[in-house]
């Protein structure tokens, strides 16, 4: 049974909805962290609403969190736990895009999703392994969970943006270009990648300029 993610929106500056991004925390936020976000890429997409879900589960090691599925060497989850949590998170995600390309009447391909951390590895597992391919995935800080089982499962394909910090001491950013090899031999024409120098697991101006521009191209704005 699935469970009704709650979502924190911005309308688009313009009034008229041409364009959804869909920003996707990491461990332990919830919406409203990426949310903010919203105001300075807002200007430079008007036609485009913002959502930003709260994962389904609250989050045991911060009170006002939210996690997509429990992580074992923080939490002292097991691993069959976390494997059981993130699929019923699959399922709340995608049941959450259906209901948004109908609610908001737009198309996938009118659709970015935009992850950190562990919102990028929902955001890398669950869109390729959909039908109709969203715009593209703008993945922050996180890495690209069962490389080896990737390709096989792999149903669409979709420009993907990889962007990480070179001094993360959360999410390695070898994770990077492993996430990329495993992306680009599963058959995805569109990787791109960006370091942000000196920055720590975090979402800094130079990422925050390159992950806009590759929406605007996306999204054709």
């Amino acid at each position: 049974m699935t469970r009704v993610l709650t979502a924190g929106r911005k309308e688009p500056l313009s009034g008229s909805t041409r364009s959804v991004v869909v920003f996707l925390h990491g461990y332990g936020a919830n919406g409203a962290d990426l949310l903010g976000l919203a105001d300075p890429l807002g200007e430079h997409l008007p036609d485009t609403l913002f959502v930003a879900p709260d994962a389904p589960e609250r989050c045991a090691g911060a009170t006002m969190g939210y996690q997509w599925f429990p992580i074992p060497w923080i939490d002292g989850s097991s691993e069959e736990e976390s494997m059981r949590g993130m699929q019923a998170a699959v399922e709340d995600l995608n049941a959450f895009l259906d209901a948004l390309v109908v609610d908001e009447d737009v198309l996938p391909e009118q659709v970015v999703l935009f992850g950190f951390s562990q919102g990028t590895m929902m955001s890398l597992h669950v869109a390729p392994r959909r039908e109709d391919p969203v715009a593209g995935i703008v993945a922050f800080s996180g890495r690209l969970l069962g490389p080896d089982i990737f390709k096989d499962e792999v149903v669409s394909r979709m420009p993907v943006l990889l962007v990480h910090g070179d001094a993360d001491d959360v999410v390695p950013v070898q994770s990077l270009p492993e996430a990329a090899e495993a992306l680009q031999e599963a058959g995805f024409q569109d990787v791109f990648a960006h370091i942000q120098k000196g920055t720590g697991h975090g979402i800094a101006p130079d990422g925050l300029s390159v992950a806009l521009a590759f929406m605007r191209d996306k999204l054709s704005l």
